[in-house]
């Protein structure tokens, strides 16, 4: 068993919702990580991932900030993974991507969790600050894609032979995932506030 942590552009609103519902372990570790969160961010996560109906949109807009988006993606991955613990599931590998890493590299005792809190909420705070940027998925091999870049743009991942994940400025995105498109070529732009690992 290998336990996979995704990185930044998973998240939603409500996420996890059912597992907050009905799965007291679950519940537990997600309790745990908003209050350390809460201490560093000066707001409870749970209001964002759980909204009330009228407060969804406005919830689903702070998520897609960088600064709050890494410490909600962490509390889940890292309450999911003990959920899958309590049942006695343990993995033999754990991997992830970008703010999965940290979750990976809490759960395998490289820190505490109180040390990945105040990490992760550093670190997000800082990627925050920086300007504004975008992410595009596109179905095609990196070598195929890199034809259609302009200077500005830069492979963020290679996630299969057939999938490239392309950041940079908003707007050099939108050019590109309009010319993509217009070319007939499958492309979606992923939930983040800023042009990761460009």
């Amino acid at each position: 068993v290998a336990f996979l942590f995704p990185g930044e552009g998973a998240q939603y609103v409500d996420m996890a919702r059912d597992l907050y519902e009905h799965e007291p372990v679950f519940a537990e570790e997600l309790d745990r990580c908003a209050k350390l969160f809460a201490d560093h961010l000066g707001l409870d996560l749970r209001a964002l991932l759980f909204p009330t109906p009228e407060d969804a949109e406005a919830a689903a807009a702070k998520l897609a900030q960088t600064e709050i988006t890494q410490p909600a993606m962490f509390m889940v991955e890292y309450a999911l993974a003990q959920l899958w613990a309590s049942w006695g599931v343990r993995p033999a590998a754990m991997v992830g991507h970008s703010i999965g890493e940290y979750v990976a590299a809490c759960l395998a005792g490289v820190f505490s969790l109180e040390d990945a809190v105040r990490l992760v909420a550093a670190r997000g705070r800082l990627v925050q600050a920086m300007p504004a940027g975008s992410m595009l998925t596109v179905f095609l091999p990196e070598s195929e894609v890199a034809t259609w870049l302009s200077p500005e743009l830069s492979v963020a991942a290679f996630n299969s032979t057939a999938l490239t994940v392309v950041s940079g400025p908003i707007d050099a995105i939108s050019d590109l995932e309009q010319r993509l498109k217009a070319a007939g070529i499958s492309c979606r732009r992923l939930h983040t506030s800023h042009a990761f690992h460009s």
